[in-house]
């Protein structure tokens, strides 16, 4: 299969989706002599009917959570949610970072959820599948809705993002805070700006990201960092600095996760590898399947997380040295659900 670097884009391949029927493959007709044109990003509308997922995984720590967006810009190679394009008959692969969905409705829908008589409080997670504050966020402001609404009902809410655009939303979460309403984390998977180009090429420069942590701790948000993930032989050298540099920047709470490569993104993801690290991919895929237990992906709970082995348990024990030393995870954040107030329905102006 023929590889596609282009400017921007993370995945060096478009592979089929698992559930297509019918493979298809580029091929050079002859007529076409000049580069073609970078790969536009395109914007469909989703109509979505909810908009709230529940789970009751016991190595998350959440309930409930939403997206705003299918498909996610910044084109991070290593994203756990590439394979989730396979169920729109689109590729994992450059289709992921190119062909977006986005749910502009997604607020109202919200509000409808929240709104109903049986709904139980709970903290919402923004950020799990696809990152609520990507490029496309800009236009849209989906996210910024959502946030608008979840504070004047004074719901809880936690995000995870890899953007320095949130910080345009510092007035909305400092607000959420003041009632202790909110947590944001900000992944960071390296400090080398080289390897987060390649690797993560349309999402926030690592320096920016740690600047962003700052400004939402010095503004009163609670910003932790995740570390997320942890590449062996790529980036598993770095997470003692990571964890320093965002203790730097305020952070408090810190947490890590292991490489893991479902479905279509082992292929993508070794792919990528070759293309730009030939000389360490065989050793990044030999140690990541010895510390998966002889895979590339371990869906098994509490192990999809931390991996396993003697390796995995190294790994962990750095980062409770890391995160003791720097007096990290003292103290559990643990969000107020007593403050919800139903957004007013409809009805209710009637009485």
């Amino acid at each position: 299969m023929k590889r596609q670097l282009i400017k921007g884009r993370g995945a060096t391949l478009k592979i089929e989706g698992r559930f297509e029927s019918r493979p298809r493959e580029a091929c050079d007709d002859g007529w076409v002599e000049e580069d073609l044109p970078p790969l536009a990003t395109t914007v469909t509308v989703e109509k979505a009917k909810s908009v709230i997922q529940r789970q009751d995984s016991p190595d998350l720590p959440f309930t409930q959570s939403m997206n705003a967006y299918r498909g996610c810009e910044h084109g991070c190679i290593y994203c756990y949610a590439r394979p989730s394009h396979g169920y729109l008959d689109l590729s994992p692969g450059l289709d992921f970072e190119t062909q977006l969905f986005a749910k502009p409705d997604a607020p109202e829908l919200l509000r409808a959820e929240l709104g109903k008589r049986n709904y139980r409080c709970e903290v919402l997670a923004l950020g799990t599948n696809t990152d609520p504050y990507q490029p496309i966020e800009r236009e849209w402001q989906i996210t910024r809705r959502i946030l608008a609404l979840l504070e004047a009902c004074s719901h809880p809410v936690s995000i995870v993002t890899k953007s320095a655009m949130i910080e345009r939303d510092i007035d909305l979460l400092a607000a959420l805070s003041e009632k202790n309403l909110v947590q944001v984390f900000i992944s960071v998977t390296t400090l080398d700006a080289a390897l987060a180009r390649k690797m993560e090429p349309r999402a926030s420069s690592p320096k920016r990201r740690l600047e962003a942590m700052r400004r939402l701790n010095d503004a009163g948000v609670p910003c932790g960092v995740m570390a997320a993930p942890v590449i062996p032989f790529l980036t598993d050298s770095e997470l003692e600095a990571i964890l320093q540099a965002a203790n730097q920047s305020g952070a408090k709470a810190a947490g890590y996760a292991l490489l893991r490569l479902p479905h279509e993104l082992k292929m993508l993801f070794s792919d990528w590898l070759q293309t730009h690290y030939p000389l360490k991919a065989s050793h990044v895929m030999s140690r990541l399947r010895e510390m998966r237990g002889g895979r590339e992906s371990d869906p098994g709970f509490g192990s999809r997380m931390r991996g396993e082995g003697i390796f995995s348990d190294l790994l962990e024990k750095r980062f409770e040295m890391a995160s003791s030393r720097l007096g990290f995870n003292r103290e559990r954040i643990s969000l107020d659900t007593d403050r919800f107030r139903p957004p007013r329905r409809q009805m209710d102006l009637f009485y």
